[in-house]
This record gives structure tokens, sequence and C-alpha cells, in this order.
């Protein structure tokens, strides 16, 4: 039951990222919307490991590690984008509106 919310809400957070990943002009909300995109893959792969050691398959840390090195990456990619994106702004050639 717990597997399947969490799986549940990790396709959530991908459905919404993709939505504000398609829909959002700004570049800031694009970031957002890529980190809630990733935070989902994250938590639906978790649970895959999760549920693949449930059913006897035996525990492999793998799949852990590789979602907190995710994690990680996630994290110093999306503190690069934000410094880009401050950068452009402060030079005055980033806009708001986006160019598509």
């Amino acid at each position: 039951m717990t597997m399947t919310v969490f799986g549940l809400c990790g396709a959530a957070l991908v459905g919404i990222g993709l939505y504000g990943l398609i829909v959002q002009a700004q570049p800031l909300r694009r970031i957002l919307a890529f980190n809630l995109l990733g935070g989902g893959v994250f938590l639906l792969f978790g649970v895959i490991a999760r549920r693949g050691a449930v059913e006897g398959l035996g525990s492999d840390p793998v799949p852990q590690a590789m979602v907190i090195t995710g994690i990680v990456v996630a994290f110093s990619a999306t503190a690069l984008a934000i410094s880009l994106v401050v950068r452009l702004k402060e030079t005055g050639r980033g806009d708001d509106e986006g160019s598509a």
C-alpha cells in the first residue's frame, strides 16, 4: 500500500514537472519544474528498487546509491542554472518572457 502511494506521488511529480516545463516561460520557474520532474523520477526509481526487494529479489544497494548521486548532481546543476540566470539578469540579456 505504501509503495503504491509513493509511486503515485512520484508519477504526479513527474506530471507536474513536465507540465511546468512545457507551459512556463520564465527561466526560474522552468528550473523549478525541472527539479520537480527530477524529484519524481528519483522517487519512482526508489519505489521500483524497493518493490523488487520486497518481492524477494534481494536488496540491491546500487539503486539507492544512484538516487543519492542523482540528488547531489541535480542540486549542483540547479545551483549552476540559477547562478547563470542571475548573471544573465545582471547583464541585462535575460528576459522574463522567454523567446518561445
